[in-house]
């Protein structure tokens, strides 16, 4: 279900005014400190991310990846809803699912001592661990399994289907909370998927 931000401000600001705040707050410091800021929430922005991660404004596809990245860098998640938020004004967006994508993902190590660093559409890297979980839902009529590991904060994205592949590959099965369950070791913890008996299902 898409999630926005609705606010009552008549005076809304376009994209390319958020854009020249961010700039000005960002000054070349990589993400900036989105959860300092609380400035008046001035409505919502036609800014929608989809599943994909594409980012459309007013029903077209932003094609610069640098202001895609800029904008996710002022990305942050009040409740349900998600924000673009400068030191001077919040817009609300809508985002079909998770705001990122994990793109790719590098394994160091093996066993517990596994650490897997995911890479995102828009060039995030972390490394999945007790800050950076592992989780996923399943389609309760279809069963289908989405993934997703923790960004920043509580942005979350959504591992994309040759990455999850990969990860199956490399999963194991390991006793969790009394019972054997099938996932995957990274940064000192195990994240369980399914249920071992499952697997053959």
């Amino acid at each position: 279900m898409a999630k926005t931000m609705s606010g009552q401000n008549p005076v809304i600001p376009n994209a390319e005014s958020i854009a020249a705040s961010a700039r000005a707050a960002a000054k070349g410091r990589g993400i900036p400190p989105v959860h300092l800021w609380n400035p008046p929430h001035c409505g919502d922005l036609d800014i929608r991310i989809a599943r994909d991660g594409t980012w459309f404004y007013m029903g077209t596809p932003i094609g610069r990846p640098e202001l895609v990245r800029l904008f996710s860098t002022i990305l942050r998640k009040d409740g349900d809803s998600y924000v673009l938020v400068t030191p001077v004004e919040k817009v609300g967006i809508t985002v079909d699912d998770a705001p990122f994508v994990a793109v790719d993902f590098e394994v160091e190590g093996s066993g517990q001592a596994q650490a897997l660093t995911f890479t995102t559409n828009v060039a995030d890297t972390v490394k999945a661990g007790p800050d950076a979980p592992i989780r996923i839902e399943r389609d309760p009529k279809t069963g289908e399994p989405s993934p997703y590991v923790r960004i920043r904060a509580n942005l979350d994205a959504l591992i994309d289907r040759k990455s999850f592949y990969r990860l199956v590959d490399i999963g194991t099965s390991e006793i969790y909370e009394g019972k054997d369950w099938f996932g995957f070791w990274s940064g000192g913890q195990f994240f369980p998927i399914i249920p071992s008996a499952e697997l053959s299902q």
